[in-house]
């Protein structure tokens, strides 16, 4: 790793192997350019920081200006296997120069067909499955929620308070992350129902597990379709194993068994939404596998892709439609099925499964540690290298504090570590699978002065 140089009113680096290099502040003169143009433009979107890439590789990032930044980001869980790996943009290449896109949902690929088997193979379950390609996470909940409703011919769909499932107004129908995602479309697609999220840590009861006996799951029947939900209008449910826009948070251990088993009574159909938390980002190839249940349907995004737009469901054969009832033109584009094949074997030769439980588990433990010395923290947590703090203003009493977040989220880029938030107030943490201890090490030591830095601000 190289040397860090250190630009005026940064904070100096600790030692000479560390991997971050600033040479410029963030944004630096060619970085505020961009992002004037920018502005200028693009539509208004999501934009959290003014990093301006230039190239990547692995776990670390180069902007305009020449400053090298570690990615605790990763295209927001995008590159399972780090920026521009060899063997990814090797398969992406070949694949590109021989045949690009000949319309997959139309005519025949081999390609398309081999890497339906594999991530078929993946899934939990032993049933017969098939694979339906997309371009994204929302395109993947769109496609689930049709599937569950022509087959079983019903109108509503039940999600999480707290769930995020994309932006169309099918997929935002279920998505309950954030007000200001919904403001001025309703009324949507339709059909939609939430009940509060399995949030230990703020449970909506006031209850403690396990001595709560799972309420949050029990009051979908003995509440929910006892009241506003008549189950035989229920098609699907879909929940996220760890949420992920909304948090990272994690359902307490049972709760996905006991909902299964509720669902299973009504004929109703679980969908699991893996566009964040699947491709080995919790240490096994679907979040789903640490909650013991196998699902009906399984949406997938992000990191499948190997880098490039691509999503998919994975659904029950039985559940197949009827010819017509549904498909696109760039679903299992050629050159994406390549980057993601090639994707796959890399987690699969590089052990990458065991090195997200390995890195995510030292990543958890230093954020618990440093946790100590720093009270706005009030809660750690995740599966894997899927890891969020959660900032308040006071641990007692568990209130939000968003603008402390994001003061760490920019003295932390300041700094040279790229993060997300997500949720009212926490900060997640998901670099590339790859990552090494070293780098979890570095991370930590800059989100530890990041928060230092926020409470010293004005």
């Amino acid at each position: 790793m190289s040397e860090s140089t250190v630009a005026a009113g940064v904070p100096a680096a600790s030692g000479p192997t560390r991997g971050v290099r600033l040479v410029s502040p963030i944004p630096g003169p060619r970085a505020r350019a961009i992002v004037d143009r920018d502005r200028r433009a693009l539509m208004t979107s999501t934009k959290s920081a003014p990093i301006v890439a230039a190239s990547a590789s692995g776990v670390w990032v180069t902007d305009v200006d020449g400053n090298r930044l570690l990615d605790f980001a990763a295209g927001i869980a995008v590159h399972a296997v780090g920026h521009c790996h060899p063997d990814v943009v090797r398969a992406i290449r070949e694949q590109a120069g021989t045949l690009a896109h000949f319309a997959g949902t139309d005519f025949y690929y081999d390609l398309q067909v081999t890497l339906a088997e594999k991530i078929a193979s993946l899934a939990p379950g032993t049933h017969e499955k098939k694979v339906f390609f997309t371009n994204s996470g929302t395109e993947s909940a769109e496609a689930a929620l049709k599937i569950a409703r022509w087959q079983r011919q019903r109108p509503i769909t039940i999600g999480l308070l707290g769930g995020f499932h994309g932006r169309s107004m099918g997929a935002l129908t279920m998505t309950a992350s954030k007000a200001v995602q919904r403001a001025r479309f309703a009324p949507y697609a339709g059909g939609g129902h939430h009940i509060p999220a399995p949030n230990c840590y703020r449970c909506p009861y006031q209850l403690e597990y396990p001595s709560c006996d799972l309420y949050c799951a029990k009051i979908l029947k003995e509440l929910y379709f006892e009241t506003t939900i008549p189950p035989d209008d229920v098609a699907a449910f879909i929940a996220e194993p760890v949420m992920g826009e909304g948090g990272y948070v994690v359902p307490p251990k049972g709760w996905f068994a006991e909902i299964k088993r509720i669902l299973d009574e009504q004929g109703i159909l679980l969908i699991a939404d893996e566009v964040q938390s699947g491709v080995g980002r919790t240490g096994a190839w679907f979040a789903i596998e640490h909650h013991g249940v196998v699902p009906d349907l399984v949406t997938m995004a992000k990191a499948i892709g190997g880098g490039l737009p691509m999503g998919a469901v994975i659904l029950r054969a039985d559940l197949d439609l009827a010819a017509g009832a549904h498909s696109n033109t760039f679903g299992g584009n050629l050159v994406a099925s390549a980057a993601s094949l090639a994707m796959i074997g890399v987690i699969e030769r590089e052990r990458l499964l065991e090195n997200a439980r390995t890195q995510g588990g030292r990543l958890k433990q230093q954020i618990t540690e440093i946790a100590r010395h720093h009270p706005e923290i009030g809660d750690v947590r995740g599966i894997g290298l899927m890891v969020a703090t959660e900032f308040v203003r006071d641990r007692t009493t568990k209130e939000p504090d968003p603008r402390f977040r994001d003061r760490v989220l920019e003295e932390s880029y300041k700094r040279g570590l790229i993060l997300l938030g997500c949720g009212r107030s926490s900060i997640r943490y998901i670099p590339p699978l790859i990552v090494r201890p070293e780098e979890i090490d570095e991370g930590v030591e800059i989100l530890d002065a990041a928060i230092r830095a926020a409470r010293a601000a004005p």
